[in-house]
């Protein structure tokens, strides 16, 4: 497939608004030139938002895409493969980390039930699961489509619904293998350097993890050209519209907040696919999964906070935000005249 057909191109932030912040900042002094990241950070929401100073940011919203993946059986993780549709439960309800840090940053949360392992269907559902990937293809060509299209329409919807700031987050037991599997298979790292611990993770949980990353990996190492197959026979149709929505978010030129390891990925996928959009992302936390640091480093981004939480669904990028909202509102009235 010829990617370049996929998205519309991908227009830069305005340089010269991130340039006028930094410059501003280093001729602040005492304070302005002690800002260090957060001056950073400052600088680069004006780059996304074509203004000096930055606005505060109104409106950050963060999207749970949800999915059960087949691979869940090969017993990758801790978790029971039921725990993804409880989390999602939790979610729905109000419940959890992860509306606790949204309500304490003053985000809001949808929850995008893509494929989740149970009867379902609606605008935003795939399918029930999807493949076993070690042995067979994650999704159809008709489902990787629908997927893809899902992840860009959500982008559009919440940008035209006024979110200044998206943070796109996963949830599903699995996630992380589909992760390790499509970083490793398109920078060609080992599986045993890509893959991590993981949640309460025991040996023979790991060494499980390994062989059915080996085995994925191996069923995709032709496919390397063309990345659209390695996403169709590899990932899931949950990872699938997560980089639709993050490739789509930089074309609506809206900044994004990236969690942990399956979005760093995704973003770096969404790259691949969409070349320039990495400009539009920001490394919220680094957790302890090589997969998410591979992917970063190839990004060049840098994490704001190394506080190696690793539950998934936005907590990380939600635990980053305060620090991302302060460094705009510091920045502007630093810079705002007396």
């Amino acid at each position: 497939m010829d990617t370049s057909s996929l998205f519309d191109a991908v227009v830069a932030p305005d340089v010269a608004s991130q340039e006028a912040v930094l410059n501003a900042l280093a001729d602040a002094r005492p304070v302005g030139a002690g800002l260090g990241r957060l001056g950073e950070v400052a600088a680069w929401i004006s780059s996304c938002q074509g203004q000096v100073p930055p606005q505060p940011l109104a409106r950050p919203r963060m999207i749970v895409f949800a999915g059960d993946h087949g691979i869940a059986a090969r017993e990758v993780s801790a978790l029971p493969a039921e725990a993804s549709a409880q989390r999602a439960q939790r979610i729905l309800e109000g419940s959890g980390p992860v509306n606790v840090l949204a309500r304490s940053a003053g985000a809001s949360i949808s929850l995008v039930d893509v494929s989740l392992d149970h009867e379902a269907w609606g605008e935003q559902r795939v399918s029930r699961s999807s493949g076993a990937i070690d042995v067979e293809d994650a999704m159809s060509l008709e489902q990787f489509d629908r997927a893809l299209d899902i992840g860009r329409a959500i982008a559009d919807r919440e940008v035209d619904s006024g979110a200044d700031l998206l943070i796109p987050a996963e949830l599903g037991v699995g996630s992380s293998t589909i992760a390790a599997t499509i970083i490793g298979a398109f920078t060609r790292t080992e599986p045993v350097v890509v893959v991590g611990t993981g949640v309460g993770m025991s040996d023979q949980l790991w060494k499980n993890k390994v062989c059915v990353i080996r085995d994925a990996m191996f069923r995709v190492r032709t496919l390397l050209a063309e990345p659209t197959e390695v996403l169709r026979k590899a990932s899931s149709p949950d990872f699938v519209a997560l980089v639709g929505f993050l490739a789509q978010a930089a074309i609506r030129r809206t900044p994004v907040l990236l969690d942990g390891a399956a979005v760093s990925v995704a973003a770096y996928v969404a790259e691949r696919l969409a070349p320039g959009a990495r400009d539009w992302f920001w490394a919220g936390q680094l957790t302890p999964e090589p997969a998410q640091l591979i992917a970063l480093q190839a990004l060049e981004l840098t994490p704001l906070l190394a506080l190696d939480i690793n539950a998934g669904q936005g907590v990380g990028a939600l635990a980053a935000l305060p620090l991302i909202s302060a460094a705009a509102e510091l920045v502007a009235e630093e810079l705002s005249p007396a």
